[in-house]
């Protein structure tokens, strides 16, 4: 029996683990959290019995409290309860799905509390890489992407020396606005940015897919998980999702990984590495397929993967503003206070005033996001 924390269980990840779990009997959920949906959290506790559940909005954790009174669960509020969730004695591995920056403390905790981690969250490495993966390889905790692209340069580097890695290839849909020039995308709505053509995701993720900030997210991710430098880490579009990240050798080599865009597939594959194990759903039938098209991304109008780009190769706590610049903007243009191109607009701002700090420590990353987040009120 393996026993799981999900952090961010009402999400999208949260609930597609949550579907591994009914399928495999040998899983058990332990812990739980959200953020203030307690109408599908009170659900999945009756279903699946944990020991701890956290709410971040205080408010609604103590009505949930009332609502489950009748269950012997622990209920626990904020960031204290995210970290109660997240180091519960019982735990085997975190699946680390909540959304934001939120997850950095809550992801040190865990793995201080010898905890492997399923990693969604790409935030948490995008801000604080350089110390997760220290303190990770300190505690000898693994660090498993559930990321579709970081799975599946992680499937592919399986039983490879990294010495003979040349380049790591992430592929990109290219969103919902691919083909479009910042002119054309000046009136786009809310509603035309949360349509992603072939990803059923959260609302932030998939603001972040139609900026192609998140392709900038994940080239940092994936410099602190596999130890790469910036530079040797490429971004090709590949429109019809097939392909979900690839790995050059020295040799000229390349290993790709495949399959249908199904979530579930990476989440699985964290949860019982190194084994697989039979998974529902469509598989890709070649003889369908006429073809795969690959294009070069367009940093020119999706300004928002250069200044990404550009924060990683600059380091320090650069990442940490403009990934904080980016939630503000995000969540912003989701309440329609801003425009569009606004959230590109505001991350470069923020960038640029930024005086940059060297191997920031936590409570650096902690306030430069604090002082990101007031100069953005301030504008």
């Amino acid at each position: 029996m393996k026993n799981i924390a999900i952090l961010g269980s009402t999400g999208s990840i949260g609930t597609q683990t949550l579907e591994i779990v009914r399928a495999n009997k040998d899983l058990n959920v332990v812990a739980m959290t959200a953020g203030s949906n307690i109408e599908l959290l009170e659900k999945q506790i009756r279903e699946f019995n944990p020991e701890v559940v956290a709410v971040w909005d205080e408010e609604k954790a103590e009505l949930l409290s009332q609502r489950v009174k009748d269950l012997d669960v622990e209920v626990c509020k904020g960031m204290e309860g995210l970290i109660t969730a997240a180091t519960v004695d019982s735990a085997d591995i975190v699946v680390l799905a909540v959304v934001g920056m939120v997850g950095v403390r809550p992801a040190i905790a865990a793995i201080n509390a010898h905890k492997d981690i399923a990693l969604a969250n790409k935030e948490t490495l995008v801000t604080a890489g350089h110390i997760i993966m220290k303190t990770a390889a300190e505690k000898n905790v693994k660090i498993l992407p559930v990321d579709s692209e970081h799975s599946a340069i992680f499937q592919c580097l399986n039983g490879e020396k990294h010495e003979q890695i040349s380049n790591l290839i992430l592929t990109a849909s290219g969103g919902p606005f691919r083909n479009m020039t910042r002119d054309m995308m000046r009136n786009v709505t809310v509603e035309d940015a949360l349509k992603h053509p072939n990803w059923s995701m959260g609302r932030k993720i998939t603001i972040d897919s139609a900026t192609m900030v998140n392709k900038g997210l994940e080239i940092i991710e994936a410099k602190w998980l596999f130890d790469m430098d910036i530079d040797n880490i490429r971004v090709v579009v590949q429109p019809q999702s097939l392909i979900h990240s690839m790995v050059e050798f020295v040799d000229g080599g390349i290993m790709a990984q495949l399959g249908t865009p199904d979530m579930r597939l990476p989440i699985q594959y964290a949860l019982f590495y190194p084994d697989r194990r039979n998974l529902s759903g469509e598989r890709i039938d070649f003889s369908k397929i006429t073809s795969i098209n690959f294009e070069i991304p367009d940093m020119d109008n999706f300004r928002g993967l250069y200044l990404a780009r550009e924060a990683g190769k600059a380091g320090g706590s650069l990442p940490t503003v403009m990934n904080a610049a980016n939630e503000k903007a995000v969540a912003m243009f989701l309440n329609r206070e801003i425009g569009f191109l606004d959230i590109t607009d505001i991350i470069e701002k923020c960038m640029d005033r930024h005086q940059n700090i060297d191997n920031p420590s936590l409570e650096d990353i902690l306030s430069v996001e604090q002082d990101t987040y007031d100069y953005i009120d301030s504008l």
